[in-house]
């Protein structure tokens, strides 16, 4: 009798647990905003670009992965893999990443009774008047358990919420590693400039020294003037002292670099002491198409989620509005010893029902859902923000990046005409063919030149990252619990 009864409520269980999982759930079922995108980038006739197929899959293209790569730098690449080793930021959106499935966990755990063992005894001893009976002490033993079911998707749709903040969680992670990266490389970038601005500055000084060293001979010769020699000496003071300027800068870069690698600052002074050129930029990069970029940024998959989840969420308010069913029941033993526990006259059972329904609160729960329809229509907002403003930084990455190539370009030749000047006008100098004035101007021109030269190689690398970045470069592996959107061409 005892086995038939347990079968009984074990089928009957199974029943109610696979029926609910096919009852209708209240609330909007989610799909994916189809977002009207342009075909192609406006910049894109402005910059040498490889425009990539569609891709049917989340997974960026291996060029965007491993962007920094093309840079073929072996010290960025060692600085970019401790970087995503060792990074707070990405150590703590980990962190956050455990709690999420955590989270999801807990949700998930609404489909199923909750079961408890208890154990007791009880001593009643009762007044005389009322009994003559002496006091004895009462054993209980046994399990309750208890379930709600979910008859309107209330845990259904909590459980696609926590999904959804789960690969949102994921992305963000994703997004964390796309913007260390490059940040990793973005501060490289500025040490490797500083170290040549510095290189540049201490040559021009070394220069100018020399410069003054032959006006002053001159002045001993009565060939120049003292004013020749002072101004010669204020053109070189001028020069040195911009050089600690140059050197705060390094330091800063250096030190930025070392706290993005979870390191102390200057824990990298060592191993960047020695300068070495900028990295050199391909003339070709992978922008693909604009429909590309809902695929590729992390940024972009954590709002798409974020949305999914707080529709979820009006479903899962709205249930709550609904009438709810919960199921109790205990199986135990109770006696008047312990060793009397578990004989046949010793067991208990119950079996409880209990459909509730709220009637009046006021508006409590209505308001609840309009409470949560409006968060969910920030948060479609927030997306549709994200992606303008996403497509507005890759527009707006690819025409700096032209403009940073056209400009190097410009002054690459302003430079060399500058050196070439500051010679000639020098030996003419020493000839007594030119005027000094002539001098100061050339070998001003000629550092100020080389500085903007060396500025403007580094601002081409700068303005690539900012694109590589806004095209979501810098990770592999697919948010494996999203819908990706695919976007809608215009």
């Amino acid at each position: 009798m005892k086995k038939k009864y347990a079968t009984s409520c074990a089928v009957l269980l199974a029943m109610l647990l696979g029926g609910c999982s096919h009852l209708p759930s209240v609330g909007p079922d989610y799909a994916v905003p189809a977002l009207p995108m342009p075909s192609g980038w406006q910049a894109q006739a402005e910059v040498q670009v490889q425009v990539q197929a569609p891709k049917s899959t989340p997974e960026p293209a291996p060029d965007l992965a491993r962007w920094w790569r093309q840079l073929d730098d072996s010290m960025l690449d060692r600085l970019v893999t401790d970087a995503l080793a060792s990074s707070l930021d990405v150590r703590l959106a980990q962190s956050r990443l455990r709690q999420a499935r955590a989270a999801r966990g807990q949700s998930v755990s609404g489909y199923f009774p909750t079961l408890t063992a208890s154990t007791a005894s009880n001593r009643n001893s009762p007044a005389k008047v009322i009994s003559a009976v002496t006091g004895r002490t009462i054993y209980d033993a046994g399990f309750d358990a208890s379930w709600e079911v979910d008859l309107f998707g209330g845990t259904r749709r909590a459980v696609e919420a926590a999904t959804a903040d789960q690969a949102a969680t994921e992305a963000a992670l994703e997004n964390a590693r796309v913007s260390l990266v490059a940040e990793v490389a973005q501060n490289y970038v500025e040490v490797r400039s500083y170290q040549q601005r510095l290189s540049i500055a201490r040559d021009n000084l070394a220069s100018q020294s020399e410069t003054l060293q032959i006006t002053d001979w001159r002045y001993q010769a009565g060939l120049a003037s003292s004013s020749d020699v002072e101004q010669a000496r204020s053109n070189r003071e001028q020069t040195r002292a911009g050089i600690p300027d140059l050197e705060i800068g390094l330091s800063a870069a250096e030190n930025r670099l070392a706290v993005l690698l979870g390191r102390h600052p200057g824990a990298l002074h060592a191993e960047l002491l020695n300068a070495q050129p900028l990295p050199v930029v391909k003339a070709t990069i992978g922008a693909g198409i604009p429909a590309d970029v809902l695929r590729q940024r992390p940024d972009l998959m954590a709002a798409e989620r974020t949305l999914a989840a707080e529709t979820a969420r009006v479903g899962q308010k709205l249930a709550a509005r609904y009438p709810s069913l919960s199921l109790g029941g205990s199986f135990g033993w109770q006696a008047y010893s312990f060793a009397a526990l578990g004989g046949s006259d010793t067991l208990l059972r119950a079996v409880s029902g209990t459909l509730a329904a709220t009637l009046f609160d006021g508006g409590k729960l209505r308001s609840a859902v309009e409470i949560q329809n409006a968060v969910q229509e920030q948060a479609l907002i927030s997306y549709e923000a994200s992606v303008l403003g996403a497509l507005e930084e890759v527009e707006n990455g690819l025409t700096a990046y032209a403009a940073a190539r056209e400009r190097v370009e410009a002054r690459r030749a302003a430079a060399g005409a500058a050196r070439n000047a500051a010679a000639l006008t020098r030996d003419l100098y020493q000839s007594g063919l030119a005027d000094f004035q002539k001098v100061l101007e050339t070998e001003r021109t000629r550092l100020t030149t080389e500085d903007n030269l060396a500025t403007a190689e580094a601002t081409v690398l700068t303005s690539l990252i900012k694109l590589y970045k806004a095209l979501g470069g810098g990770w592999e592996q697919p948010v494996t619990a999203q819908q990706l959107p695919e976007g809608k061409t215009s």
